[in-house]
């Protein structure tokens, strides 16, 4: 196994340019991130998996993403699966999924409760730890709080190392407002960081929309980042 290219299925599914580790303010989830970036390395931890669950918001796909992004740098055959975006087709579409080094896949809790489908991920999770695979998983609930009724796979899910994903504080959520902005080359001071925090959503989806739709007005105006011209272009 090894190619160096994050694999897409032919669903239109890609992943986010922005979505890797450098990208992410770990703030309470350090750990976390320590762990799901070990497993995308090559080497020491094949046939091993992990399980993230937390709050929309708290990081899982990007995680996800990220941990694709670098297990393809460094020449590992990997994929990202939202399985909320391939419950349209059969649950065959597992089949030959354990030739990839990394595998992963974000949205579990879509199939909870849907026979074919778990029956379908148990049986890819047998094959991948056979090939030696690595698996990363996430949901929205802790594996036993999921829903899953294959005992089997309610139990395979919770041989790994399982995490919970935690919320960022308003001070994490500034952080990292201020990270992908300067990513992006503009300067968020803290007075208007803090500002977009007020006024805004709280969820990190949310915030980044409104970091997208500043950055444009800021470059077509070629206006910085002030509390006034936030105003303005947001209507707040």
């Amino acid at each position: 196994m090894g190619s160096g290219q994050p694999v897409q299925l032919p669903l239109g599914i890609k992943l986010r340019d922005e979505a890797t580790f450098s990208n992410f303010h770990a703030g309470p989830n350090a750990g976390v991130v320590a762990a799901v970036r070990a497993l995308a390395a090559p080497g020491d931890s094949a046939g091993s998996q992990i399980y993230l669950w937390g709050p929309a918001g708290s990081g899982r796909s990007h995680l996800l993403q990220a941990a694709c992004h670098e297990a393809a740098a460094a020449g590992s055959l990997a994929m990202y699966l939202p399985l909320e975006e391939v419950l349209a087709h059969d649950a065959s579409i597992f089949e030959g999924m354990e030739q990839f080094d990394l595998l992963c896949l974000d949205q579990l809790e879509v199939i909870a409760g849907d026979r074919a489908w778990e029956e379908a991920l148990f049986h890819l999770y047998n094959r991948l730890n056979e090939h030696g695979g690595k698996l990363l998983v996430a949901a929205t609930a802790a594996p036993r709080a999921l829903g899953i009724e294959l005992a089997d796979l309610a139990s395979r899910l919770g041989w790994g190392v399982v995490f919970q994903l935690h919320s960022l504080s308003d001070e994490d959520k500034q952080q990292m407002l201020q990270l992908r902005a300067s990513l992006r080359g503009l300067q968020l001071s803290d007075d208007v960081a803090r500002y977009i925090l007020s006024r805004g959503a709280r969820g990190m989806g949310e915030l980044f929309e409104v970091l997208e739709r500043l950055d444009q007005a800021s470059l077509q105006a070629q206006h910085r980042l002030t509390i006034p011209f936030v105003k303005r272009v947001m209507g707040w």
